[in-house]
């Protein structure tokens, strides 16, 4: 609920602090003293469009603060919470602008220069989102276009409400938006099926081809590194003979192999008789039987080696076939065996589309049945709280003074072979103000005055669902008076016991119905005039009451008059 509103140089208001309280709170006030400033000042907070108008004189800037609390309390509590307001908190918590405290503050500041800021608790915000926000923070009732009483949104959320119908609704959306998200993917398989046979068909090409192939992981490294050594069969043979040969075989200078000399050197150094030598002998010992295991390995390598021509006409046949393929399709030889894993689970995907086409159409199938089913229930049901609704909206209308209206409910049924997260149909408020009119639209029939009532009616209907946490009524009482205005005033105390309530009046039968008064005043000379507004205790609140009553000059008789009425409409709190 609003808890706190600041304005500063703001049309005639140069300052302006007030806290704002539960329960139903009356401004009243001479006509001409800017009773509907306040309003344009809040309004702005909720996302109104800014006028370099609204600056004051002397001041380069108007600024307003709104300070809402997430959560009411009932009359005569200023302690526990009754209830929250689950959708702004929701809210603020996704966009991340919620506070500890659980309030929201909401910020305007307009420039001469033609800008205008919005902030909501401290955030550089768009208008758009203040908007937003504001609609699940406040609804004004009056000509202003917060005026959500001509939404057809607002209708079907009313009636719902009204109805306790509101969870069915939601597994009606949902079921709706469920359908479409198969259609969604259903069509587009469906779209997709002459490029997904040629897609078929080049992809069972390519698989077959690598199937065919079967190209192991790091093949083409091994058949490379075979490849090199077929090819130099002969010069490996020829290396291998001539090494056992200088090992083993002696040279052209006839100095004996290197066996020969290694163990003649082994032997000259035995016969020297000096202990440091003793390890150098031992390393040529170890030399010489490291020599003899590789020259029997390598006579047995020349041995057993062959050349093979015909292996290497293989390797070779079988490398350019791994080289070839990766060049058709672009890619490194080591990448062909995970881009044939890759093609395979396409192919795979696309040989499946027909079972997924199937799959997804009976699902669709089952989520239509569904939706039929449960829409058709909540028709039903909301057909049934459209006559009660209709019902306990009119007797509300008769007891506003408007006798002969007659107030309906639309119920168009929509296509019922697309589902809707709406329904099955569409839910518009219609009203005939005179008798033997037929019923039209609130925004085509009513004026400012009347659609207030009808709003006042409505609301009072639906107190005990309504999701909106403050309710301002301006031009409640255009044009009517006496008994019919009492009643107002009655409905209002009566629906500011469920919300909270800001009612601008300029009848005493009304304003002496609050729980709180608060007086505009405006004040100054020729030069300079001022607007400012005051929160009334009992006596002001009474003598305010007695100049509505009976004008300027309070008399001993209005304040009397005007006593009793305060006093008798106290007394059920």
């Amino acid at each position: 609920m609003l808890i706190y509103l600041k304005v500063q140089n703001f049309a005639l208001v140069n300052q302006l602090e007030l806290e704002f309280d539960s329960g139903m709170s009356v401004i009243s006030g001479e006509t001409g003293a800017g009773k509907s400033i306040i309003l344009d000042a809040l309004g702005l907070c909720l996302g109104d469009r800014a006028d370099v108008g609204f600056i004051g004189s002397r001041t380069d800037k108007a600024e307003i603060h709104a300070t809402f609390e997430l959560g009411t309390h009932p009359i005569g509590s200023k302690k526990a919470k009754s209830s929250q307001n689950d959708q702004a908190i929701a809210w603020l918590k996704e966009r991340d602008l919620l506070t500890d405290d659980a309030e929201c503050i909401l910020r305007r500041v307009i420039s001469k220069d033609g800008r205008s800021r919005g902030f909501i608790n401290g955030a550089p915000s768009t208008i758009g989102d203040m908007k937003a926000l504001g609609e699940m923070l406040i609804d004004i009732h009056s000509q202003h276009e917060h005026q959500s009483l001509l939404k057809k949104d607002t209708h079907r959320r009313l009636l719902d409400d009204f109805g306790n119908l509101s969870d069915k609704a939601q597994d009606v959306s949902e079921l709706a938006r469920q359908y479409h998200i198969t259609l969604d993917a259903l069509e587009k398989i469906t779209s997709a099926s002459e490029e997904r046979a040629a897609q078929f068909q080049l992809l069972s090409y390519q698989v077959g081809e690598l199937d065919e192939l079967a190209i192991e992981a790091n093949e083409h490294v091994l058949l490379e590194q075979e490849q090199k050594q077929l090819n130099g069969a002969e010069t490996i043979l020829t290396n291998c003979h001539t090494a056992v040969e200088i090992c083993s075989g002696g040279n052209s200078n006839g100095d004996g192999n290197i066996r020969d000399q290694l163990a003649h050197a082994i032997a000259l150094l035995s016969r020297i008789d000096v202990p440091d030598l003793k390890p150098i002998i031992e390393l040529f010992s170890s030399g010489q039987i490291q020599l003899e295991e590789a020259i029997a390995d390598l006579e047995r390598f020349a041995e057993t080696f062959e050349a093979d021509p015909a292996r290497l006409q293989i390797v070779e046949a079988r490398l350019s076939a791994i080289y070839e393929t990766a060049r058709k399709h672009r890619i490194q030889p080591a990448e062909i065996p995970e881009f044939h894993e890759k093609i395979t689970a396409e192919l795979d995907a696309i040989s499946h589309s027909e079972e997924d086409i199937s799959d997804l159409t009976a699902r669709l199938a089952a989520q239509k049945s569904d939706y039929d089913r449960q829409a058709t229930s909540l028709s039903k049901s909301r057909a049934k709280a459209a006559k009660k609704l209709e019902t306990s909206v009119g007797k509300q209308l008769s007891k506003l003074g408007m006798t002969g209206a007659t107030f309906k409910i639309d119920l168009k049924m929509r296509d019922a072979a697309t589902p809707s997260v709406r329904g099955l149909e569409e839910i518009e408020f219609l009203i005939s103000t005179n008798p033997g009119q037929t019923p039209r639209s609130l925004n085509k029939v009513a004026s400012g005055g009347e659609l207030s009532r009808i709003s006042l009616a409505i609301q009072v209907v639906t107190a005990d669902t309504s999701q909106v946490p403050t309710l301002i009524f301006d031009e409640v009482d255009v044009g009517i008076g006496g008994g019919i205005a009492e009643v107002v005033g009655s409905l209002l105390r009566k629906l500011g016991k469920k919300a909270q309530i800001v009612c601008v009046t300029h009848l005493p039968q009304v304003a002496s119905q609050g729980h709180h008064h608060y007086l505009v005043t405006k004040a100054g000379t020729k030069k300079k005039v001022t607007t400012d507004l005051i929160a009334l205790d009992e006596t002001s609140r009474i003598e305010e009451i007695a100049r509505m009553l009976g004008g300027i000059d309070l008399t001993q008789q209005s304040m009397a008059h005007a006593k009793e009425m305060f006093e008798l409409a106290q007394t059920d709190t």
